[in-house]
C-alpha cells in the first residue's frame, strides 16, 4: 500500500527541562558505551535526538497519529522510545543486541519511564523475501538485519500492525527494506518516522490502496 509524505514543522522551541536532563544523561551513557565497546557497537549509530523529539512533539501537537502505541525498530539505547514515553506515547523498542537492550532498560528505569524493550529482530516472521529483495536491490548485507533471531513482536505480544507510529534510523541501503516492511506489515493509517543521515526526519503515512480511498 502506498505511503504519503506528511509535512511537519521544524520546531526549534526550547526543550523542557526534563527533556534536557534526560538527553544529557543519554548522551553521556551513549558516549561511554561507544568508548568501552567499539566492536559491539558496530551497527549502532545514534540519531540526533533533539531533532527526533521535535518531530514526535509535532506529531502529538497536530494529532497526526491514530493512537499512542509506538515502536522503535532497532532501538539501540532506546532514547527515542523513552522520549516518546515522555510525550505520553505507549512506547516500546526492539533491538538485536542484548547489551543495548540492557542499557536502554537501565536508562528508562532510572528516569521512571514505562517503556518496554525486548531483544530480537524487528523483521516480522515470514518477511525473509523482503530482506532478500533488499539485499539484492542494494548489493549489501548487514549482520543486524537477520531473520533467524528471536521474534521481537512475539515477546511484546503485539503484531507489527498494532502500532500507530514506527520510528527507525536506517543505514544507507536500509531505507528500501524499512519502507518495504512498513508498507507490507503496518496498519493502514500508521505513521513511519525515519531519521536520515542529513540530520533531518521524514514522516509518511500508510494509505489504503482500495479504489475510492484517499
Amino acid at each position: 500500500m502506498p505511503l504519503v509524505e506528511i509535512e511537519i514543522s521544524n520546531n526549534d522551541s526550547v526543550l523542557p527541562d526534563e527533556i534536557v536532563a534526560f538527553l544529557h544523561e543519554a548522551d553521556l551513557r551513549v558516549s561511554q558505551f561507544l568508548q568501552a565497546s567499539p566492536r559491539r557497537a558496530t551497527g549502532f549509530v545514534p540519531s540526533d535526538f533533539k531533532t527526533v523529539y521535535h518531530a514526535l512533539q509535532a506529531i502529538t501537537d497536530a494529532n497526526l497519529a491514530s493512537g499512542t502505541l509506538l515502536c522503535e525498530w532497532g532501538s539501540g539505547f532506546g532514547v527515542v522510545a523513552s522520549l516518546a514515553a515522555m510525550l505520553e506515547f505507549m512506547a516500546c523498542g526492539i533491538e538485536i543486541e542484548q547489551d543495548l537492550v540492557d542499557a536502554s532498560r537501565s536508562l528508562a528505569d532510572d528516569f521512571g519511564l514505562p517503556v518496554e524493550f525486548v531483544q530480537g529482530s524487528f523483521i516480522p516472521s515470514g518477511a525473509e523475501s523482503c530482506v532478500e529483495e533488499a539485499y539484492a536491490e542494494n548489493n549489501a548485507e548487514y549482520s543486524w538485519l537477520i531473520t533467524d533471531a528471536d521474534d521481537g513482536y512475539e515477546e511484546l505480544e503485539l503484531d507489527p500492525n498494532d502500532f500507530d507510529v514506527v520510528f527507525a534510523y536506517p543505514w544507507p541501503g536500509e531505507e528500501y527494506l524499512v519502507t518495504s516492511l512498513f508498507e507490507k506489515y503496518a496498519a493502514e493509517g500508521a505513521l513511519l518516522l525515519t531519521y536520515n543521515h542529513l540530520e533531518s526526519v521524514s514522516l509518511r503515512r500508510k494509505l489504503s490502496d482500495q479504489p475510492g480511498d484517499p
